[in-house]
């Protein structure tokens, strides 16, 4: 019989998290420590998630121990755990049941009657948050796992009944393959992770699986903009409702405005108008995502007034077009988590259209393979750009054996500079920006860090 987690909620035996810091991963302990079970975990570093779920009962050992796992019943692991890992090498002897985080998640949403997962190379925070407001308005209640902070739900994870679940769903490592949606939403598919898929088709290929995850009654949502996307739902026997641009696409928008950037718009479903909207977070890719999740929430029966109202609210997510505030001399600061040269361009693009001075653009490329396989992709979004300053390579899961380095991108972009620290960037933007200047950090790592730096008086 297949591994179930919900065996041991039932039974209240403890659950040992290995990486109970990540983002997924501290949302799925909370959940279980709201259900009475007994929870410890593994970490690297102490932060603000973890103490959080200290206070909430979770014993935590910052060091990755075999001793950790020892009287647990059974261990959940991230997809960045493997089985070298001493504490997996230590389950494995005793015996002790291991899953992964995603088989655990899965599990757990189908005690749901709807399950809306967003998918897609980018857009699904964003997309995931603003679900959430807009079924949260229309009184449904959602269970909600999201990516990055929401202040709406005061964090990643919101415990709500048990009729909707909202999840942000990520294809590395087919994470994605193992939830079980009612309503697929696939924002869009492009070439990313290529330390884990073959190509673009392995990409399509995976998206085209998490599709048919969905059942006969229920719905895929997919950008009818995006060949990609498109063809990752060519031939399934399911019901599909596409979202794009034009009246081509069951879902699309009219009377659209662009207001300095903020996008004005009446939203149509299958003929019919269903919501107007007026976002409060800039950008053209933002009414994409609002168009797909209208095309989920018509379907659950969200009425258009609170869809309305949900997209209205949204202000943003942690680190999506964020505002940092203002340096000293008046420029305007700003953090964003694109790390992907179409996730780029969208944020400049919206930048673009917001008519500051210039856009010094400091970026940090988020992992060795990603910067080698879409070298030419970075340099053509950050070309985009009237200054370009590249911070050093954020490894997160990697060793650089491919020798590929920030400054190889600087030396391809007119006018790009690289440097070894926040601190020599700091200190070069501060000479560089003038006052209707935006500064724009950029990157998945931790280039945040340098936006409070900057509108400190120094």
């Amino acid at each position: 019989m297949a591994l179930s987690i919900k065996p041991y909620i039932e039974n209240k035996e403890r659950i040992h998290l290995i990486g109970i810091g990540g983002v997924s991963m501290n949302s799925l302990g909370e959940l279980l420590l709201s259900r009475g079970v007994p929870i410890s975990g593994s970490d690297r570093l102490r932060t603000d998630i973890t103490a959080r779920l200290e206070a909430l009962g979770a014993k935590i050992t910052y060091e990755h121990k075999p001793e950790n796992v020892e009287g647990a019943s059974l261990i959940v692991r991230t997809a960045a755990v493997h089985d070298d890992n001493p504490e997996i090498v230590r389950a494995h002897e005793l015996g002790i049941p291991v899953m992964e985080r995603a088989e655990a998640w899965g599990h757990l949403m189908r005690d749901y009657d709807n399950v809306v997962c967003l998918a897609g190379t980018h857009g699904k925070t964003t997309s995931t948050s603003m679900m959430t407001l807009m079924t949260m308005e229309a009184q449904m209640d959602p269970t909600v796992m999201v990516g990055s902070n929401l202040p709406a739900i005061g964090g990643t994870l919101r415990i709500g009944g048990k009729g909707c679940f909202v999840a942000e769903s990520c294809e590395y490592c087919n994470s994605f393959l193992r939830f079980a949606p009612t309503v697929a939403v696939i924002l869009n598919v492009e070439e990313d992770h290529l330390d884990f898929f073959k190509d673009i088709n392995d990409i399509i290929h995976s998206f085209h699986e998490f599709a048919e995850l969905t059942p006969m009654n229920g719905l895929v949502v997919v950008n009818g903009d995006d060949p990609h996307a498109m063809r990752s739902v060519a031939g399934i026997n399911r019901k599909v409702r596409t979202f794009g641009t034009s009246a081509t696409s069951d879902v699309y928008p009219t009377d659209v405005r662009d207001e300095n950037g903020y996008y004005r718009f009446t939203v149509m479903v299958e003929g019919k108008k269903y919501a107007k909207v007026a976002l409060s977070v800039p950008g053209r890719h933002n009414m994409l995502n609002a168009l797909a999740c209208c095309a989920a929430a018509e379907f659950l029966g969200v009425p258009g007034d609170a869809a309305e109202r949900g997209l209205n609210k949204f202000t943003g997510s942690s680190r999506r077009f964020q505002l940092v505030g203002k340096m000293p001399n008046g420029a305007t600061v700003v953090d964003d988590y694109a790390h992907h040269p179409s996730e780029m361009k969208a944020t400049l693009n919206t930048a673009k259209e917001m008519h500051f001075d210039r856009i010094l653009c400091a970026f940090q490329p988020h992992t060795y393979t990603r910067t080698k396989a879409l070298f030419h992709e970075f340099v053509e979004a950050l070309g985009m750009c009237d200054q370009a300053v590249l911070a050093p390579i954020y490894a997160a899961r990697e060793k650089n054996t491919i020798g590929i380095y920030s400054s190889d991108i600087a030396r391809e972009v007119p006018g790009a500079v690289s440097f070894d620290s926040f601190d020599e960037i700091a200190d070069y933007l501060r000479k560089e920006a003038g006052p209707n200047d935006l500064v724009l950090t950029m990157g998945a790592g931790n280039i945040n860090e340098v936006g409070p730096m900057l509108i400190k008086n120094k």
